[in-house]
């Protein structure tokens, strides 16, 4: 036998495995608590146009979008007419690359590609750049030399001096002038800051606009501070970027590269989308699988469609049974059958319930009827039992038949019903009216189906459906919490009637002297017994001696008296 505290050791760890399952789904791969959560999916598609340069080959270079924090790109897509395709590796970046020896004509090329919107993004291909020497000619060298100046003097660190540089040059002075008549106003940014020696870098960025076309990207400059950096709008000195803002190039090379063509130029269209937490979960992993995660999703959605419809089922029958455990150990329902009731919940789940109802009860009357008239013939218990199973079929039938000439299509689902264990609750019920009379059957027919009814309500659910279809570590939740039911010994919450006379009866009673309520003083020394039974006792024992004595010493009087 398994000590107690081994029980409770093996339940704790089943608890805390589910839970932590539960977690790792939701916060590894995304897989919301509540259903019908929805997220942004924005498809950006790239519009190259070009013109070829004589009978030159063209060789055309696209940048691919950069890592970012708050998104995952979740596909990526070509399209191109007589072109060749190929993802390269250059100066350590990622490039698409088309190739074509004879381009005729103007050309158009097309790069998707999909970003789903998740907080749960971190990881950045920002890298911390090399300062290069400034070799900037005169008189813009010293203009420049004295922005910083001005801006050094009146700055704490790297990004308060940033910000007073913008201030400098957007004031309307000769100096700024001069340097923004020269510079753009970007590229004029990250050269001071490489002057001061603050690392820098200018990226492109894409608004994110549902719907836009023809958009253009916008530059910012990226300031380090050590290994964190703050992004900078060149022009209002504003630092951050918006919710809806795309990095698009974060390596300081160039976006395109066109060989052998002239009068390149590239265009964005943008468009968001709405999909499921699910189906972005799911993206997600395939993203990863595809990267080489060795993330293990415990997801059903990640098994073939007919598996899925399978298991969305099977995953509920566990509610179920939580339900009837419940009812029948704590509660103390009375029920026909351990987990018929169970099973029943499950045919009125493809059924609905008012249908469910007169089907269930339509088939079990006419079967007790059946019964009744078998056990007449005294036959053996596996004759009658098969005997039933075929009226219990031939009820089905005649029922789903009846019902369609009818026009009622409703009454074909209760064939859903499970017949064999419909037959054994009818051939119960039947030895129990025999038994034990009518009012034990309706006693246990009405407990299992309002068992049944709660098991439906709870598995109709459609949070429970979704909670049991995308997280598998409820399963182990719901086995701990069977087995602690399970070890319950006290009273049935049914049981309790039976003790409502002696609550009233403790109430009412006062202790002997009228002075004090019985309920209270049985309180009181519930209380002092908890606190210190073995002081307690002695006191017990202790107030009967003084009271003995008091009696004996009492006796003594009365009997010298007479």
């Amino acid at each position: 036998m398994v000590s107690r505290g081994v029980f409770y050791v093996v339940t704790a760890i089943l608890l805390l495995t589910g839970l932590l399952l539960i977690a790792y789904q939701h916060l590894t791969f995304g897989v919301p608590f509540v259903p019908g959560e929805q997220r942004e999916v924005w498809s950006v598609e790239a519009k190259i146009e070009f013109d070829p340069q004589g009978n030159t080959p063209a060789i055309v270079n696209f940048a691919l979008p950069a890592i970012q924090p708050g998104f995952t790109q979740l596909k990526q897509s070509t399209s191109s007419l007589g072109f060749g395709i190929d993802y390269i590796k250059r100066h350590g970046l990622n490039y698409v690359e088309w190739t074509k020896r004879n381009a005729i004509g103007a050309q158009i090329l097309y790069y998707q590609a999909d970003f789903l919107v998740d907080a749960s993004a971190y990881a950045s291909s920002m890298t911390v750049p090399e300062i290069e020497e400034s070799v900037e000619p005169e008189p813009y060298a010293t203009a420049m030399k004295e922005v910083e100046n001005a801006a050094r003097s009146r700055s704490a660190d790297a990004n308060s001096f940033t910000a007073q540089v913008i201030r400098e040059l957007n004031q309307e002075n000769e100096t700024s002038t001069l340097l923004t008549k020269e510079y753009n106003r970007a590229r004029l940014l990250v050269h001071i800051l490489e002057m001061a020696q603050i690392p820098a870098r200018l990226i492109r960025v894409l608004d994110l606009e549902d719907g836009r076309r023809n958009r253009q990207l916008s530059e910012k400059v990226v300031v380090f501070n050590g290994t964190s950096y703050t992004i900078f709008d060149p022009k209002t000195g504003v630092s951050g970027l918006a919710p809806n803002q795309l990095i698009w190039t974060d390596n300081g090379y160039s976006m395109l590269d066109v060989t052998g063509g002239r009068n390149a130029r590239v265009s964005f269209s943008t468009l968001c989308n709405k999909i499921s937490a699910v189906e972005a979960g799911a993206l997600k992993t395939n993203v990863k699988r595809i990267a080489g995660d060795e993330s293990v999703s415990f997801s059903i959605s990640s098994l073939p469609i007919e598996e899925q419809s399978l298991f969305k089922s099977i995953l509920l029958l566990p509610i179920g049974v939580l339900i009837v455990v419940f009812l029948r150990i704590i509660v103390g329902v009375k029920t026909s059958g351990t987990f018929m009731p169970v099973l029943i919940a499950m045919a009125f789940l493809e059924t609905s319930l008012v249908v469910g109802l007169i089907g269930f009860v339509a088939i079990v009357g006419a079967g007790l009827i059946v019964r009744s008239w078998l056990s007449h013939l005294n036959l053996l218990l596996v004759a009658r039992i098969s005997a039933v199973i075929i009226t219990v079929i031939i009820i089905i039938g005649a029922i789903s038949v009846f019902t369609y000439k009818l026009g009622l299509t409703e009454g074909l689902k209760v064939t859903f019903f499970p017949m064999i264990i419909l037959a054994w609750t009818i051939e119960r019920m039947s030895i129990l009216w025999e038994e034990e009379g009518y009012k034990e059957v309706l006693k246990q027919g009405s407990g299992s189906l309002f068992v049944a009814i709660s098991a439906y309500l709870a598995m109709n659910s459609v949070f429970v459906q979704h909670f049991t279809f995308n997280f598998l570590g409820l399963q182990l939740v719901l086995l701990s919490l069977v087995l602690l039911m399970g070890n319950y010994t006290g009273f049935r919450l049914t049981e309790m009637k039976r003790f409502k006379p002696l609550v009233d009866q403790i109430k009412a009673n006062r202790n002997g002297d009228e002075k004090e309520q019985e309920a209270k003083r049985l309180y009181t020394e519930l209380k002092e017994v908890k606190h210190d039974p073995h002081q307690a006792y002695r006191n017990w024992k202790n107030k009967v001696n003084d009271q003995l004595k008091e009696e004996k010493d009492n006796n003594s009087q009365d009997g010298e008296t007479k």
